[in-house]
């Protein structure tokens, strides 16, 4: 898909994300752990490619994944699940003179935007987080580590499915054509923060 279609899916799954309970996000992360670990094999295969084309001195260590870095990325997703909650928290409270009460209170950001460099278990951190945090996440790695980055998605994506959240609350672009970065970092009203990380 590209990044205007994944925006769009995004944006009708975005009052969804924010609305889900703890529980359910719990249960959803957990569904992607499990999705992650069943997928190995798939992962490692889209890897071995990734390490094919661009695997060359530092880049290796950054790119390759074996099975005890996927089960090392599942537990990091458990972990997440859990984490207090943080949406609903009051953060600080203040009564005026006239009585009134007012509360700080963290809530959903909305449709959130990571471009990150070529590490493949970024793709299931960012995710967790984000899902966690009742956001829609849009993903957008290094080209190095495109193949892996999918094939991580599409397990998390199935994860979602088994968990009956909507699999749009993950987006990843299909291509790594630098045009589609543009588009996310110029996607004015449909992605409420751009977080770029790394190098």
């Amino acid at each position: 898909m590209t990044v205007c279609e994944l925006l769009d899916a995004a944006l009708l799954v975005k009052p969804i994300a924010a609305s889900l309970t703890e529980e359910e996000k719990n249960h959803g992360l957990r569904c992607m752990a499990e999705s992650l670990i069943a997928h190995t094999e798939d992962i490692l295969q889209a890897n071995a490619a990734d390490l094919e084309a661009y695997g060359d001195g530092v880049m290796a260590d950054r790119l390759k994944l074996d099975a005890s870095r996927i089960q090392a990325m599942a537990t990091g997703i458990e972990d997440v699940s859990r984490l207090q909650d943080p949406v609903g928290r009051v953060l600080e409270t203040r009564t005026l003179y006239n009585g009134l009460v007012l509360e700080k209170v963290s809530v959903p950001i909305g449709v959130v935007a990571v471009i990150y460099e070529s590490r493949p278990n970024v793709t299931s951190d960012a995710a967790a987080l984000l899902i966690k945090s009742g956001n829609v996440c849009i993903l957008r790695g290094g080209k190095e580590a495109f193949r892996s980055s999918m094939a991580i998605v599409s397990a998390l994506k199935e994860g979602l499915a088994k968990a009956n959240l909507p699999t749009d609350l993950i987006g990843m672009p299909s291509n790594t054509d630098r045009s589609e970065a543009n588009a996310l970092m110029t996607a004015s009203g449909k992605v409420d923060l751009l977080i770029p990380r790394g190098g």
